[in-house]
């Protein structure tokens, strides 16, 4: 992967050893500790237009998640798990995957950091932030509602936009067998039809099976940033890592956040919602929903579909340094 382009000139890199492996992480930047966190089908590239501005005020660790990018994709087989002990052995439960982002931090000498999350970013730092409360100081998620509502909200409607977390649940190998033969065409059917202008109901595929263009990545990536993501997604082991994230999300991240719900168990530390106008919660209002599960959240929409940080980076820039106190 040597000839994809550096777009954090002047970051470190790490292989840093977790508890579900060897991950890879960006650090750069100076201040008080900011984690962002990137989601599917992306990696922690997404985060490259917003930050310089950032690290101006924060010390940015930027990691990969398991399975994404150049973090190690540690085996598993959910779809061979009989109950969720064996679900929760899974590097892919939001559980595991908010323990290795907190073995990060400390490999850096970050105790205590703030959180931004993004996607299925966003379900690690929800999740790190309930598990692990001592070390959150502040929390953003971007374009999510927890996947305990997602899956209670699950509609006809809500089922058209979000139709890939059914199929990416699937047993293995079926979504891994479709997606091995066009897993390109498949990262751009998503990332148009994601966007602000997109369906989020497959008209980008439609419009691929008619022969209609679709550009790849859609208008608001950078060719750069594609090159990396495509990298990622093309290759056979993150394919299943992916679907393993899904299948987790469909069965032991949906039982975690079921056993809080019903003890009661709140986020504490403060909270900021972002989501975009055009983005993937659907017809739910993202703060009410959110009120139910912090103690301390506000929350706004921003001009934009799901890929808030390239879509729109002045307004999520500032959101994020107003919110974490950088201004």
């Amino acid at each position: 992967m040597s000839d994809l382009a550096d777009l954090f000139p002047g970051f470190q890199s790490h292989w840093i050893d977790t508890s579900i492996g060897k991950m890879f992480a960006r650090s750069g930047g100076k201040g008080p500790p900011l984690l962002l966190i990137h989601g599917y089908p992306q990696t922690g590239v997404m985060w490259h237009i917003v930050a310089p501005k950032l690290a101006e005020k924060f010390t940015l660790v930027i990691p990969d998640l398991p399975g994404y990018g150049w973090s190690a994709a540690p085996e598993s087989n959910l779809s061979a798990a009989k109950d969720d002990a064996e679900r929760l052995r899974s590097p892919y439960a939001k559980r595991n995957m908010a323990k290795a982002m907190v073995d990060i931090m400390e490999a850096l000498g970050h105790v205590r950091f703030r959180i931004a999350g993004h996607d299925r970013g966003g379900r690690v730092a929800y999740r790190l932030a309930l598990d692990h409360p001592g070390r959150v100081e502040q929390l953003c998620t971007l374009d999510i509602i927890t996947t305990w509502d997602m899956w209670d909200q699950m509609d006809a409607r809500l089922a058209m936009r979000a139709w890939h977390w059914m199929f990416l649940a699937q047993n293995a190998p079926l979504p891994e067998l479709l997606l091995g033969t066009s897993a390109n065409a498949y990262f751009d059917m998503l990332s148009a039809a994601w966007q602000r202008g997109g369906t989020h109901s497959g008209g980008a595929a439609a419009g691929a099976a008619t022969g209609a263009p679709v550009k790849p990545g859609g208008g608001a990536f950078d060719d750069r940033a594609i090159a990396h993501y495509r990298a990622s997604f093309t290759d056979p082991l993150r394919i299943h890592a992916g679907c393993e994230d899904y299948r987790a999300g469909a069965t032991i991240d949906r039982a975690l956040d079921d056993a809080d719900r019903k003890a009661g168990n709140k986020i504490t530390c403060p909270m900021l919602a972002l989501w975009g106008e055009r983005g993937l919660p659907g017809q739910n209002n993202p703060l009410e929903l959110w009120k139910a599960w912090a103690t301390n959240v506000q929350g706004f929409a921003l001009p934009c579909g799901h890929f808030i940080p390239e879509e729109a980076p002045d307004a999520t820039t500032r959101a994020l340094l107003d919110f974490f106190g950088g201004n």
